[in-house]
């Protein structure tokens, strides 16, 4: 039964990566809101709270709709406990847009992209890292942003063009998503085409932060990163995509895929293909990604 709880949880929860980190710290965590487009040929917007969470030696950044329900997720997990009773949490719990989490490791600001895929029963954390060295070219041009004191810079990244506002208002010197390397917080971004465009909306300390989220250790979330080339790692997820059960679905005999759990509507058969589907949806719903090029692209192309 626990197995089978785990791919369910793997579908729940599969949209939330991360290293664990036993020690806690104090977190200064910075809330983004960040306006997209999520189709190319549309016109329509989306707005979803991101977080970056700097501490000592690290800033993560991720969608932070997961961590927003925490609290609530843990009163829905211990009353399943408690009662056996199964309960899809997919009705209540609000998925988020994004699934990657960025981590920014100090002081050298390497970047390291992760994501999660499921490996059979198990939920697996895979990664590509890289070294980027923005070009920024930093204008005279001031504004005030929000509370803050701002400048301007442009550089081009991912294939597309962008203008960043950073403010030394405060002492760090950090971006959302991937962005960074201005003498200073980046607090809004955007490309000229307004496909994505963060702005720092506030901030606060976070005592006793731990990088986990509830959700993410009762899914039992391993502490390992499986790392690999950006090339091989794009692969791997986008064959995850195509068929996120692959991996599981030869250990799925006949009779495991008739059987009900109590408080569950139909087979787990009949829930395999409802998470399926909420796979499939949440990986179409957005044909615009942030990097259109890799790194690599980039340099092929000059």
């Amino acid at each position: 039964m626990k197995k089978l709880f785990s791919i369910f949880f793997i579908a729940l929860f599969a949209f939330a990566s991360a290293q664990n980190n036993d020690s806690k710290e104090t977190a200064n965590r910075f809330f983004y809101e960040l306006t997209f487009k999520p189709k190319r040929d549309s016109a329509k917007l989306e707005k979803v709270l991101t977080a970056l969470d700097i501490v000592k030696d690290r800033s993560v950044y991720r969608d932070y709709t997961v961590i927003g329900q925490d609290s609530i997720m843990k009163v829905q997990i211990e009353a399943m406990q408690k009662s056996g009773v199964f309960k899809d949490l997919s009705k209540t719990i609000r998925m988020p847009k994004f699934s990657e989490k960025i981590v920014k490791h100090y002081p050298d600001m390497k970047v390291e992209y992760i994501d999660r895929i499921a490996s059979g029963f198990t939920p697996m954390s895979i990664s590509y890292t890289e070294n980027i060295k923005f070009d920024w070219k930093i204008s005279n041009e001031k504004e005030k942003i929000g509370p803050y004191n701002a400048q301007k810079a442009t550089a081009d990244f991912g294939g597309r063009k962008w203008t960043a506002w950073f403010t030394t208002d405060l002492p760090f010197q950090d971006g959302p998503y991937k962005f960074s390397g201005l003498p200073g917080l980046i607090v809004k971004v955007e490309d000229d085409g307004k496909n994505y465009s963060w702005t720092l909306q506030g901030n606060k300390k976070v005592q006793n932060w731990e990088e986990l989220s509830y959700a993410e250790k009762i899914s039992g979330m391993s502490s390992k990163v499986t790392d690999m080339p950006r090339e091989k790692f794009e692969k791997t997820f986008n064959d995850f995509k195509k068929d996120p059960f692959a991996s599981a679905r030869p250990m799925m005999t006949q009779e495991i895929m008739s059987r009900t759990i109590p408080g569950m509507d139909g087979t787990i058969g009949d829930m395999m293909k409802r998470q399926e589907k909420m796979y499939k949806d949440f990986f179409n719903a957005n044909d615009n990604p942030i990097e259109l090029t890799a790194p690599s692209a980039d340099k092929k192309k000059k």
